[in-house]
């Protein structure tokens, strides 16, 4: 009796289950494949792979926005910033005259996605007031990198008293900040009360703590001999 109580029909939902999850296989499949092309954010159908593209093509975008005081020496160097950043980087380029803005987009071309934020440093180098030479370092080296302070940020300094810290850092006919920039192979716009320094970042703490100590009121020819002693045992280690 057990034995004719066994039937061929009890096996049919068996099947069934197999062919949900061969589904659910393809549907997993279609996953692998579509997040390798999608950063990873679609689900299996087409319809749901289209709103992460939409945040993907948001995202490939940066916007730097240009200062008063700099928007006729862009137009001056354009073509100057315009070829190593469509020619080398691949990436595409455009000045917005509405928006005062210049925004970068990665193109069809554009080998690295992580190019896009080296055109944005070197966008932003530029307008910060470093030369197109200088700023052009960081699309050629890696581990660049520009650091902004202000002299208020070291030592609340009003009048007089920041205008001579000002004329400390620079020096007669720019002599200090020449020597600093030498000395610890970095690059220095001084901006008003604004302090631009590009360089690695081993060379910004020296560059910058050399830069503190004038504005605190070491006079410079101690600030000369500290920077070749640390300087020098620097080169040692390497």
């Amino acid at each position: 009796m057990e034995v004719e109580n066994i039937k061929v029909d009890a096996f049919v939902p068996a099947k069934k289950a197999q062919k949900r999850s061969a589904a659910n296989t393809q549907d997993t499949q279609m996953q692998v494949d579509e997040a390798t092309g999608i950063e990873g954010l679609v689900a299996g159908t087409t319809q749901a792979s289209a709103p992460p593209r939409a945040k993907r093509i948001k995202s490939e975008l940066r916007k730097v926005s240009v200062p008063p005081h700099r928007f006729s020496s862009l137009k001056e160097h354009w073509m100057k910033i315009f070829t190593p950043v469509v020619e080398h980087m691949k990436l595409q380029i455009r000045f917005n005259m509405k928006a005062r803005q210049v925004e970068l987009r990665v193109g069809p071309e554009t080998p690295d996605i992580a190019n896009l934020q080296k055109g944005a440093d070197f966008v932003k180098a530029f307008l910060c007031g470093f030369e197109v030479d200088d700023a052009l370092a960081l699309l050629r080296l890696e581990d660049l990198f520009v650091e902004t302070f202000e002299i208020k940020d070291v030592k609340t300094l009003r009048g007089d008293h920041q205008s001579r810290a000002i004329g400390r850092l620079a020096g007669k006919g720019g002599r200090t900040k020449f020597t600093i920039e030498n000395v610890t192979k970095t690059r220095i716009v001084l901006a008003d009360s604004k302090i631009h320094i590009l360089g690695s970042y081993q060379n910004i703490q020296l560059a910058r703590r050399a830069i503190c100590n004038l504005i605190l009121g070491s006079p410079p020819s101690k600030v000369y001999g500290n920077l070749r002693s640390v300087a020098s045992r620097l080169s040692e280690r390497m």
